[in-house]
């Protein structure tokens, strides 16, 4: 097979990939690839997993096809790859019948190593029969949680690569995920080795994102609050629908900021450019869907935001894990209400027929509710459905700004007393109007004017009840009724706090006025690479050159060159190119590509 000459594991991290030492957990899967043993790693993005599946083939001059489930991220590893000097390509729909035809050849002909594709590219009779005919040492199967009806992501073009085993029983198989729970772990595990690999559970932990959760009052202004001293960085803002992702991309633009739309609603040329510019500009806020980042490898995002609730605790943490993936600090926050809330009951409930699966997505729900009414560290509530155990973080909003504790026990008999007494039928809007005392046309076409707990809680402000009935839904004394639009009903522990069986304790409810921003600033938080003077200026041109070498091969600027590597040539200013070869990240293919055009900058800066 042509193309790289190592011996060992070690030798081929430092003359192909350019570092100096393997990150914590890799050599031991390499290791264990190695020797032909399965293995299923669950990896925290940014702990370099794709080194950990790419490094085995290249060693033992065998080839492997890598699993993958976009296409745009195809593209980028490759092409990452390729700018090594690693023999690798991919097939999927949108190259040419040419342009697949030579990958092929090329894989088949073992003048190269890694070949990507689709699962369903894969697990097609065709690719199958050709791969029977060629020797191939391993399957890597990345974002494997895709494969398990118990995972958030499950989908159905995955399951199929559960034949593998059987179909290529001298193969090693190779699963990878950054978010898996204990029950998706052990389904990946019997789905494709039939129970025979070993687990490799790195931690969940990314101790550089600050979290940060608040009630929704006015979306635009706590967006606008938190935004404000990100300026000079790129991020990413969530949101629910299409129509919220391009209402978000417009209002931001009219505040100033170079903020881009993505959603599966666009066509794919706008959806590519708009990507396209995220990862080669600076300074740009992409407003998405779920339908973006998935294998987006931008290390430099430094802020993650939620304008709405998402699906999931796995959701949420693969989704706020795209920022500070270059392992600097990093910023997200999650602004989320009841809406939210029905919201994503509903669309669970509109999901198919399969009872079992939408009790699963409730309870992951519930599981992300109860995270954003925590009272203690987020980041222990976080892990903590991950199985993993923390000491408090001091880097999230509860622990920096802790919350007052309250006995809420005689609001809570008020309100579910309200909940009761107008039929467990309507909603957290309108028992707020009942307790506060509303003479609305509503209450008094009811006569729910007339209930005992009529004005009840009238010293309490509509926020401050909003943010306590979220709580007594977080501790699921309260439940949300899809069919009745929302109504809320009383659960069984719900009726024992009635009847003063049991008490509540709580977070004291905020009220909706500002509040003076506690802890350091992001721009305080990464001071190293905040420059001034001539280094700017030397900055600014290295990420000139390196756009233009970009847009010239038609790929994104961080295959050419991370940041972090920029950040090297400020600071190191090398001379020469064994000086630059020096640098973390250079190997020799990207010295002989580069050295000469990033060297002429620095040395006539």
């Amino acid at each position: 097979m042509t193309g790289l000459k190592a011996t060992s594991p070690t030798q081929l991290l430092n003359s192909t990939f350019g570092f100096e030492s393997f990150k914590p957990g890799q050599r031991q899967i390499i290791d264990h690839l190695l020797n032909k043993t399965h293995v299923l790693a669950v990896m925290p993005t940014g702990a370099g997993k794709s080194l950990c599946y790419q490094i085995p083939p290249l060693v033992l001059n065998e080839r492997a096809v890598v699993v993958s489930p976009l296409m745009a991220l195809m593209d980028d590893q490759v092409a990452v790859l390729q700018d090594l000097g690693v023999p690798a390509d991919r097939i999927h729909s949108n190259r040419s019948y040419e342009d697949n035809s030579e990958a092929w050849n090329q894989f088949k002909n073992r003048q190269s190593s890694l070949l990507y594709m689709s699962p369903e590219m894969l697990m097609s009779q065709k690719m199958l029969s050709a791969l029977q005919r060629v020797e191939t040492g391993m399957f890597v199967i990345d974002e494997a949680h895709c494969i398990s009806k118990w995972g958030a992501n499950f989908r159905p073009d995955y399951e199929a690569l559960s034949k593998l085993n059987e179909i290529f029983p001298q193969a090693v198989i190779a699963a990878f995920t950054a978010t898996a729970d204990t029950a998706t772990q052990q389904d990946i595990i019997q789905k494709l080795t039939k129970n025979n690999a070993v687990k490799f559970v790195q931690g969940f932990d990314r101790p550089n994102l600050r979290l940060t959760v608040k009630p929704k009052l006015n979306w635009k202004t706590q967006l606008l609050e938190f935004l404000d001293d990100k300026k000079q960085y790129s991020g990413i803002v969530y949101c629910l629908s299409r129509k919220q992702t391009d209402e978000v991309a417009v209002f931001l633009q009219s505040k100033g900021y170079n903020s881009i739309a993505y959603h599966a609603g666009l066509d794919s040329e706008t959806r590519s450019k708009h990507q396209d510019r995220f990862m080669t500009e600076p300074c740009v806020i992409m407003a998405a869907t779920i339908a973006f980042g998935m294998g987006i490898d931008k290390p430099d995002i430094r802020f993650v935001a939620h304008v709405s609730l998402p699906g999931s605790m796995e959701a949420y943490y693969q989704e706020i894990g795209r920022a500070g993936r270059d392992g600097e600090p990093a910023e997200t926050l999650l602004i989320y209400g009841l809406n939210d809330l029905f919201q994503r009951r509903r669309f669970i409930e509109d999901d198919g027929e399969d009872q079992g699966y939408k009790l699963r997505e409730h309870k992951r729900l519930d599981s992300l509710l109860a995270y954003c009414e925590a009272s203690s560290c987020r980041r222990i509530a976080l892990l903590h459905y991950f199985n993993e155990q923390i000491s408090p973080c001091g880097n999230c909003d509860n622990c920096i700004d802790p919350p007052e504790l309250i006995d809420g026990s005689e609001l809570a008999q008020m309100t579910l007393s309200a909940i009761y007494r107008t039929g467990q039928f309507f909603g957290a809007g309108h028992i707020i109007d009942v307790l506060r005392g509303s003479r609305s046309e509503k209450i008094i076409e009811r006569e729910h004017d007339q209930i005992k707990t009529f004005g009840i809680g009238s010293k309490y402000s509509k926020p401050y009840l909003q943010s306590f009935i979220r709580q007594l839904i977080a501790a699921g004394h309260i439940v949300l009724n899809i069919k009745k639009y929302g109504g809320l009903e009383i659960s069984e522990s719900g009726f024992k706090l009635l009847k003063g069986a049991t008490s509540f304790q709580c977070k004291q409810p905020s009220e909706p006025t500002p509040k003076q921003k506690k802890g350091r600033t992001l721009k305080e938080s990464i001071p190293a690479h905040i420059y001034s003077g001539e280094n700017a200026a030397l900055l600014s041109r290295l990420k000139q050159k390196r756009l233009t070498l970009a847009q010239d091969q038609g790929v994104p600027a961080f295959v050419v060159f991370v940041d972090t590597v920029l950040y090297q040539m400020v600071e190191r200013k090398p001379r020469n190119r064994d000086e630059f070869l020096n640098l973390v990240g250079i190997g020799p293919a990207k010295l002989e590509k580069y050295g000469d055009s990033f060297l002429s900058v620095i040395n006539n800066s």
